[in-house]
């Protein structure tokens, strides 16, 4: 289905279209399980962790990377 199906939703405006696109959203978030999630991401998630287990390096805290981010400024 696409927006042009739907002709009334051509009609609104952004903000409309906006609260619209979240409303959907919530709706399918909420059916959280139901989401498949791609081999890829699954193979790419845990590479990474492989990775961070093998070399963790050295975790920031939050204050830490504010102060990262300010000095960048």
């Amino acid at each position: 289905m696409r927006v042009i199906d739907i002709p009334q939703i051509k009609k609104l405006g952004v903000a409309e279209k906006i609260l619209l696109v979240e409303d959907i959203w919530d709706s399918i978030s909420s059916k959280e399980s139901e989401i498949p999630v791609p081999r890829s991401h699954i193979k790419e998630l845990d590479r990474r962790l492989a990775r961070h287990k093998s070399t963790p390096g050295k975790l920031l805290s939050l204050d830490e990377l504010r102060e990262r981010i300010e000095s960048r400024k």
